[in-house]
């Protein structure tokens, strides 16, 4: 990561994985970075990693709980399991989808706080 505000930063900012600048910093280093952050405070770097791993964590736990619904629900729908008795009405599952996705968008929505 390199953090810049000047023309002389913006060929480290593009090359570079993740460029940030600063909103003071001029409009080549603005241009050519990944993030500009809204204040001065280089203390924004550290609530950007934060942010960023709290990000990538709720991601996985998205996929997980996606791939979950779709893993038990589909074939139960389907009837891949009525030799069994487990059998459920195609609504019923379509509506534990809804389930699925309103519990995606709870959990991303969990980022804001």
């Amino acid at each position: 990561m390199m953090c810049g505000d000047g023309i002389n930063d913006s060929p480290a900012l593009t090359s570079c994985d993740i460029g940030v600048s600063v909103n003071t910093g001029t409009d080549i280093a603005m241009d050519s970075s990944d993030v500009i952050l809204t204040n001065s405070d280089l203390m924004s770097i550290v609530k950007l990693m934060d942010i960023s791993k709290r990000t990538i964590r709720n991601i996985n736990q998205n996929l997980f709980w996606a791939f979950f619904y779709n893993f038990l629900m589909i074939p139960i729908a389907v009837g891949v399991l009525k030799p069994f008795g487990i059998s459920i009405n195609p609504m019923f599952a379509s509506f534990a989808m809804v389930l699925s996705s309103i519990t995606v968008i709870l959990n991303a929505l969990r980022l804001k706080r």
